[in-house]
């Protein structure tokens, strides 16, 4: 792969069964004309030992932190600074949890920490290690932070189980290196706006009409948008999720603070992405008083109007080049409603999905996705949603090169 040619790649490898699948990964980075210093840690030499690393990469390998073979004075954080990519595979949840938390006991925590180079983390382990709330989270913050994180897969695994936690296929990962390496600027001097999540309409001040988006495709979105280095603005209803390293996050409520934040961000966009889940109704009348259900009785007509067009009102008022990205979740044929809405709102894509489909629910961390604009149709697998997110941010870049 071009992209790899001349760049110096730090590979970490950790304590990990499946750390022998990294030498066939080094392998095949070393003849795509890459720079690969394999990293490990003491763990990952009782799987696979240093030289097997070093006979394929043809430089000596680094283990252990005062022993290191460079000789420069800060040796042990100028791989960190040297690296165009870092890359750790496998990473066990042991070194994601270190990682997380800013450990820098290790050559490969303190790479990572000294390193402004792109992060890719492949995990492997157990199905439950995988599971667990504490790696869930670990991952969470780490994706965050920026780190791209190749999901492991689903299969046949060393503890004799079958489930998710799977080291990623080699295709993967190389695909993500690429990503990292060559999606950093495809953004870089652009404006992005991104909606996400939930609008809530109050029908008094302890309740509101809502729905169940849980805000994790645009949060996804605006992450993907960030790394591609454009200027992000994150509009957001209520989420549990924090803003990704890199956006701006303007917090609204209702869908017309969520209109009023995005026209108002307009101006200077270069592309809006209008992930979030609007209400289409608003109670007519919010009552300043909490509803007493003595007062309510047995039955409550709860009475609604339309909320604002609020694709309508962008696209009539979006600057000359500016693209338009919409989202159709159905129940059922979401590809011919994305159609309908790509004509009827004059969007240049619409992203339908099925949230019927068991991948693609409200919440999940999945998605099988359709885009739909003017070139055609083109059907994802189910993926990832932050996948989902890298392949949208590609197409707004490549749409604003043109």
């Amino acid at each position: 792969m071009e992209a790899l040619r001349g760049r110096f790649i730090v590979l970490g490898v950790t304590g990990s069964i499946a750390a022998y699948k990294s030498v066939e990964l080094a392998r095949r980075l070393t003849q795509a004309g890459a720079t690969v210093q394999v990293v490990m840690s003491r763990s990952a030499t009782e799987f696979v030992r240093p030289l097997t690393f070093q006979a394929l990469t043809y430089r000596p390998v680094e283990v252990e932190m005062f022993q290191i073979q460079d000789e420069r004075a800060a040796g042990h954080i100028a791989m960190g600074r040297q690296a165009d990519v870092v890359v750790i595979a496998p990473a066990t949840a042991h070194v994601l949890a270190r990682l997380a938390n800013g450990f820098s006991d290790d050559l490969i925590a303190t790479t990572v920490l000294a390193t402004d180079a792109p992060i890719v983390l492949a995990p492997a382990m157990e199905t439950h290690m995988w599971q667990n709330a504490a790696t869930r989270a670990n991952v969470a913050t780490l994706r965050e932070r920026g780190a791209r994180i190749v999901e492991p897969e689903s299969g046949p695994l060393a503890s004799g189980d079958i489930g998710p936690g799977r080291l990623a296929s080699l295709e993967r990962i190389e695909a993500a290196v690429v990503e990292a390496l060559t999606a950093s600027q495809a953004l870089a001097g652009r404006r992005v706006v991104v909606t996400a999540g939930p609008t809530l309409e109050p029908i008094d001040p302890v309740r509101f009409v809502s729905n169940r988006s849980s805000g994790k495709m645009g949060y996804a979105i605006a992450a993907a948008a960030a790394d591609a280095g454009a200027e992000v603005f994150l509009v957001s209803g209520p989420t549990a999720l924090r803003a990704p390293a890199g956006t701006q996050l303007v917090p609204i409520e209702t869908a017309e603070q969520l209109r009023d934040a995005v026209l108002g961000l307009l101006p200077n966009a270069d592309a809006v992405v209008m992930a979030a889940a609007v209400a289409d109704y608003r109670p007519i009348e919010t009552r300043e008083r909490k509803i007493k259900k003595r007062d309510a009785g047995k039955e409550m007509t709860l009475r609604l109007t339309e909320n604002p067009d609020i694709l309508k009102a962008i696209v009539a008022a979006r600057r000359a080049g500016a693209i338009v990205v919409g989202f159709k979740a159905e129940t059922g044929d979401a590809t011919a409603e994305a159609g309908r809405m790509l004509r009827e709102k004059k969007l240049d894509l619409v992203v339908a999905n099925d949230v019927s489909d068991p991948g693609s629910a409200f919440g999940s961390d999945t998605d099988r996705v359709t885009f739909v604009s003017a070139d055609g149709v083109e059907a994802l697998p189910l993926l990832a949603k932050t996948e989902v997110a890298r392949r949208l941010v590609a197409k707004l870049a490549e749409r604003l090169a043109r």
